[in-house]
C-alpha cells in the first residue's frame, strides 16, 4: 500500500494565532521580524532530526502548518491591532456561550469572523515559494538522520520553528514508545489507554501517533479523530460502583444499553478475584439470556461478540494487591502477574470458555510485556496506559545551507536526503 499524507484540514490548524506568533518562542519570532525589517531574505535549508532511534510522526501536521502559515502580514502594525481585537472577540464569545441569548451570540460570531477576514486580507501566503521534503508519518529514523527539510526564503517561515518542532516531538515520542510495546507483544493487539494522563487537547495527536506505530485501538473518539473511527472501552470501575459493586449487574446494564456492535469486555478485579468475578458475570448472562446460570455446560453460549454475549474480561489488579487466585509468594505475585493469567485461562477452558478473551492492564510497559511473552502467558490483548507518555524525544532543526552553500554551526552539516519525498 503506497504511503499517503493526511488532508491538512484534518488538523484544524489555528492559523490566526500561529501567524500572530502566539505559540512561537520570541527568539524565533524575531528572526522573521528582523529579516523582514532589514529587507534581508536569504534562501536557507532547514533540516530536522532526532538524536536517538524513533518512529517519526507529526510530519503531516507540520506540512499543514506550513501550508497555512508560510508568509507574512503586509502591515505589521495593522495585523497586531487586529489580532488583539480578535483575541478580545474570542473572549467575549466564550463568555457568552452557552448561556448568552441567540442574538448576542450571532453578533459576536459575526464580529469575530469579520476581524478574521480582515486579517486574512492582510496575509501574504508564500507557501509556493518554499520546497518541503519529508518522510511519512510512521517511518523509522536513525539518530541525526534528516526526516524533514524546508528550503526557501527564511523570513517567511523562520518564526514557525517552535510550532513545527513541537507538533513533531510530541507524537514522535508517543509513537516511539508505542512501537516498542507493539514489538514486545509479538503480534498481540495493543490498546492505547493513556488519555486520562494528559490534557485533552493532545488526544487526537496521541491517538494518531499510536495507530501509526501499530496500536490496535484507542480509548477516546478524539484519539481516533484523524482516522474517522471511534474509541474502544471496557465496562469500568465507575459503572460497577454505581451498581453497588456488582460487576454482573453493571455488565448486564452495559449489555442492555450499548449498541450490539460494541464488544462486551468486563473489568473483573473489583473484588480482587478475577476468576470468581468472571464466572459470576458468565452465570448472570446465562441466567438472563438462557434461563439458567447453574449449568456450566451452557456457559459457552454467552461467550462471543455482540449483544447478550461476553467477549472478554480485563484484569487490572493493583500492583500492591494479590488476586485471590494467586499463591502468596514474593512481590512477583502481586498485581496482574503471570500466575493469575495462567490459572484463569486454565479454569476458563475447563468450563468451555475457550473463546473468552483475556485483556491485561495496569503497569504494563515494554519490559513487562516482554516478560509475559517470554513466559508464553496466555494473554490475548495488552492495555497500556501512562507508561507510553514516559518516552521523551527532542526534535532539532538546523540551518545547514544558505543560498545553496554549506552554512551550519560547528558539529552540524547537511545530512543525506535520499529517503525524503517532495511534498506538493
Amino acid at each position: 500500500m503506497p504511503n499517503t499524507r493526511l488532508d491538512p484540514t484534518l488538523f484544524k490548524v489555528p492559523f490566526d494565532r500561529i501567524r500572530a506568533g502566539y505559540y512561537s518562542d520570541k527568539y524565533f519570532l524575531r528572526v522573521s521580524q528582523i529579516l523582514r525589517r532589514e529587507q534581508h531574505n536569504p534562501s536557507v535549508l532547514y533540516q530536522f532530526f532526532v538524536r536517538k532511534p524513533a518512529v517519526v510522526v507529526g510530519l503531516d501536521e507540520a506540512v499543514a502548518i506550513l501550508k497555512y502559515c508560510t508568509g507574512y502580514y503586509r502591515d505589521e502594525a495593522d495585523a497586531e491591532r487586529l489580532n488583539k481585537e480578535l483575541r478580545e472577540a474570542q473572549y467575549q464569545y466564550y463568555s457568552a456561550n452557552p448561556n448568552g441569548n441567540e442574538e448576542e451570540i450571532v453578533r459576536l460570531v459575526m464580529n469575530r469572523d469579520k476581524i478574521r477576514r480582515q486579517l486574512n486580507d492582510l496575509w501574504v501566503n508564500c507557501r509556493d515559494q518554499i520546497q518541503v521534503k519529508a518522510l511519512y508519518d510512521g517511518d523509522s529514523v536513525e539518530p541525526w538522520e534528516p526526516f524533514l527539510t524546508i528550503e526557501g526564503p527564511q523570513q517567511y517561515y523562520a518564526y514557525l520553528e517552535t510550532v513545527l518542532l513541537g507538533v513533531i516531538a510530541r507524537p514522535t515520542a508517543t509513537a516511539t514508545a508505542t512501537a516498542k510495546v507493539v514489538k514486545a507483544a509479538r503480534g498481540k493487539p495493543i490498546l492505547f489507554f493513556p488519555a486520562r494522563f494528559d490534557h485533552f487537547w493532545v488526544q487526537a495527536t496521541d491517538g494518531y501517533a499510536a495507530m501509526k506505530a501499530g496500536a490496535f485501538g484507542v480509548s477516546t473518539d478524539a484519539n481516533a479523530d484523524y482516522w474517522g473511527e471511534e474509541g474502544l472501552g471496557t465496562i469500568p470501575h465507575a459503572l460497577i460502583g454505581a451498581y453497588y459493586g456488582s460487576t454482573s449487574a453493571a455488565a448486564l446494564a452495559f449489555d442492555r444499553q450499548i449498541d450490539g456492535n460494541v464488544n462486551r469486555i468486563a473489568l473483573v478485579d473489583w473484588d480482587n478475584d478475577c476468576v470468581g468475578t468472571t464466572l459470576d458475570v458468565v452465570k448472570a448472562h446465562c441466567q438472563a439470556y438462557c434461563g439458567t446460570g447453574d449449568d456450566p455446560a451452557i456457559w459457552h453460549k454467552v461467550i462471543g461478540a455482540g449483544k447478550g454475549k461476553l467477549w472478554g474480561v480485563r484484569f487490572d489488579t493493583g500492583g500492591t494487591l494479590r488476586d485471590k487466585t494467586v499463591t502468596p509468594q514474593d512481590r512477583w505475585s502481586l498485581g496482574v502477574c503471570p500466575e493469575l493469567v495462567f490459572r484463569a485461562r486454565q479454569i476458563f477452558d475447563q468450563y468451555g470458555l475457550n473463546e473468552l478473551k483475556i485483556i491485561v492492564s495496569g503497569g504494563f510497559n515494554t519490559e513487562k510485556i516482554e516478560l509475559f511473552e517470554n513466559l508464553a502467558v496466555p494473554v490475548d490483548i495488552y492495555g497500556v496506559g501512562s507508561t507510553l507518555f514516559q518516552e521523551k524525544i527532542d526534535v532539532t532543526a538546523d540551518v545547514v545551507l544558505v543560498e545553496g552553500k554549506p552554512c551550519a554551526k560547528i558539529g552540524r552539516k547537511a545530512g543525506n536526503f535520499d529517503r525524503l519525498s517532495f511534498v506538493k
